[in-house]
């Protein structure tokens, strides 16, 4: 820490490298069910237009799969720095599983969207997706046939955009986990909350698109950068 002043309020963004050690793939890997899919084909709007049954079977293969993720040591220590810090800390993840609910943490920001939810394209209801979710699934509110997974895709809005960026302006510490920082606007969460006076810190396995922006970097994996950094910050 570089900071004279202990901080208060913790602000992390996490993004798929947090939860590549817990075995979600990344838009990165190859091999991967992202791999065998253009992105435009699977994450964007148009590509839900042009072709619904693909799109739902490939969220529902990321739904199985994140049902039988369990969290890594980076999630864990994470829950451990909400429950230890006097202060408050927020969590704003980019990723759509559930792991950091699973490994304690609490009011997660979900920015963009979960998994296990569902979402009608007609009305905006929500509602719990199941495992396996069809074609033409009716929405339980206006009985529309237009479910579709609760995610943002490419070309899509965040959610909860007021709400973080009011979160980075309090900020007294900020920190990105397992993020590319080449996604917009999250790219862009550094410089916000470097503007509003924070320490700002990198952890990840390879240098980001923004890493430039940092005070601080840490590299190597999540699941042992993210434990020593909240040893060092709790000071046990």
């Amino acid at each position: 820490m570089t900071s004279q002043r202990r901080p208060e309020k913790i602000v992390i963004l996490t993004g798929a490298g947090i939860s590549a050690e817990s075995g979600m793939g990344t838009f990165r890997d190859e091999g991967g069910l992202w791999s065998q899919h253009r992105i435009e084909d699977v994450a964007t709007p148009e590509g839900f237009a042009r072709n619904p049954a693909l799109v739902q079977e490939f969220y529902n293969q990321r739904r199985q799969a994140a049902a039988k993720a369990e969290p890594n040591p980076a999630h864990q220590a994470l829950a451990r720095l909400q429950r230890e810090w006097p202060g408050e800390v927020v969590i704003v993840t980019q990723n759509v599983d559930a792991l950091h609910e699973a490994g304690g943490s609490e009011s997660v920001i979900h920015m963009h969207g979960e998994l296990a939810g569902a979402l009608c394209a007609t009305c905006g209801h929500r509602w719990a997706a199941p495992e396996s979710m069809a074609v033409g699934e009716p929405c339980p509110q206006c009985a529309n046939p237009s479910a579709r997974p609760d995610v943002v895709w490419f070309g899509e809005m965040p959610y909860h955009m007021e709400e973080i960026f009011a979160h980075l302006a309090e900020a007294d510490l900020f920190a990105a986990i397992g993020t590319s920082g080449q996604v917009y606007p999250a790219a862009a969460f550094v410089q916000e909350a470097a503007a509003a006076g924070a320490h700002t810190i990198e952890l990840n396995l390879d240098p980001s698109a923004v890493v430039s922006d940092f005070a601080e970097t840490r590299p190597g994996p999540a699941g042992q950068t993210v434990p020593a950094w909240v040893s060092e910050l709790l000071g046990s």
